[in-house]
């Protein structure tokens, strides 16, 4: 039977009317995120003042034969203020004077995929989507910036195997933050991303990946990369004790046009007392023969401090130890991080870090943040730096 004979054979207006039943009984979001963020940085004369609106639009549809669609818009608006270096070459020279806040201006179509999920062990999507992995210590979406980070190609997730969850994403381009008008915002990729977790008992977990980078437009960053990472939790008395750590290796891949072998160390505690947490991490991006240990699909600026400084590895490493406060009190939440930050390799000192976040909903639908970062040079190669951000988001 040809295809075309088994569409026939099917009974047309049936289906046609599931089809149109899937395709317009699905379900519409709105959100709105405004914010404006404040950078004084020594290297420049002049403050940076970005005030910007970011509105997005989405629609899921229904399901249909175990098949249904997504589809999301996004739109960055500047409002009030451009007196900002949208970085990449997104924004005209003169505004060259001041400090990056990488909110690139404009319309991006921001995620398009299909999905086949025929029962509850299996999904497969197809498309243009949002892939987050583990902390998004090496894969994420970049979501603090107004334009996400997104990545077109096929991903596959398996529940079958016993307390397990088996996700693999061939990517063929990665969609960055600075938009498809310019190099740095498109990057084509042969790109495979493995990540396997398995559930251990109370509570702990173990995940294991490979993510093999094949980067077509930026080849620094072809690189191979495979590590192992644990969570859990202890009692300390009554009260728990959340422990992570995490190990990696990394080489040269494909067309990188330096050879190199560096290590990734991570191990972090966090103890929580009712509404009150404390805890101290330490992490390090090894180096070697000059290349620092590399995280380009990463979203780069939940580590190593709010100021991101750190967004690409030094050529010597960077070893980050951390202690981090939090207090909830009502619907406030209260974080304060100090980074200690230093040389992997030669330990010669970066510099520190000081950020503060206050932050609440407001009812079921709205978000209030406030937010401030201060960085402090002990290095020629880095300058005292400083931010504040106001954001509100607001969704439906």
């Amino acid at each position: 039977m040809t295809l075309m004979t088994l569409f026939a054979s099917l009974p047309v207006a049936a289906n046609e009317e599931d089809l149109a039943t899937a395709l317009t009984s699905g379900d519409v979001g709105l959100n709105f995120r405004y914010r404006y963020e404040l950078v004084d940085q020594d290297a420049f004369d002049d403050d940076a003042h970005a005030s910007n609106l970011r509105l997005r639009l989405n629609y899921s549809t229904g399901n249909w034969r175990d098949w249904s669609g997504f589809v999301e818009f996004d739109q960055v608006i500047e409002t009030l203020s451009d007196n900002f270096n949208s970085g990449a070459g997104t924004s005209s020279t003169n505004r060259n004077r001041y400090p990056v806040v990488a909110d690139p201006n404009g319309a991006d179509l921001n995620q398009v995929y299909v999905q086949y999920s025929p029962n509850k062990d299996w999904q497969t999507r197809i498309g243009r989507q949002r892939i987050l992995l583990d902390n998004q210590r090496f894969v994420g979406g970049v979501g603090w910036r107004q334009n996400e980070q997104t990545y077109d190609g096929v991903s596959l997730q398996y529940n079958g195997f016993h307390n397990t969850i088996a996700q693999y994403t061939y990517v063929a381009n990665v969609n960055r933050i600075f938009g498809s008008d310019v190099a740095a915002g498109d990057h084509e990729q042969n790109t495979h991303l493995l990540n396997v977790k398995v559930a251990l008992q109370n509570d702990w977990s173990a995940v294991g990946y490979a993510y093999l980078i094949d980067n077509d437009d930026a080849p620094a960053f072809s690189s191979n990369t495979f590590g192992l990472r644990i969570n859990g939790s202890i009692k300390l008395g009554e009260h728990p004790v959340s422990i992570q750590g995490e190990l990696a290796t990394q080489s040269d891949a494909t067309n990188s046009p330096v050879n190199f072998d560096a290590n990734y160390f991570k191990l972090e505690a966090l103890w929580k007392y009712n509404t009150l947490t404390a805890g101290i991490g330490f992490e390090s991006l090894g180096s070697d023969n000059g290349q620092g240990f590399r995280t380009p699909l990463a979203t780069l600026h939940a580590f190593n401090g709010w100021a991101d400084q750190f967004l690409a590895t030094p050529a010597t490493g960077l070893d980050d130890l951390y202690l981090k406060l939090g207090y909830r009190f009502e619907a406030w939440n209260l974080q304060l991080i100090y980074h200690d930050l230093s040389a992997e390799a030669g330990g010669d000192d970066y510099g520190t870090e000081l950020d503060l976040s206050l932050a609440r909903k407001l009812g079921e639908r709205y978000g209030l943040l406030l937010k401030l970062a201060s960085f402090d040079a002990d290095s020629n190669a880095f300058f005292d730096t400083n931010k504040l951000w106001l954001m509100l988001t607001a969704n439906y």
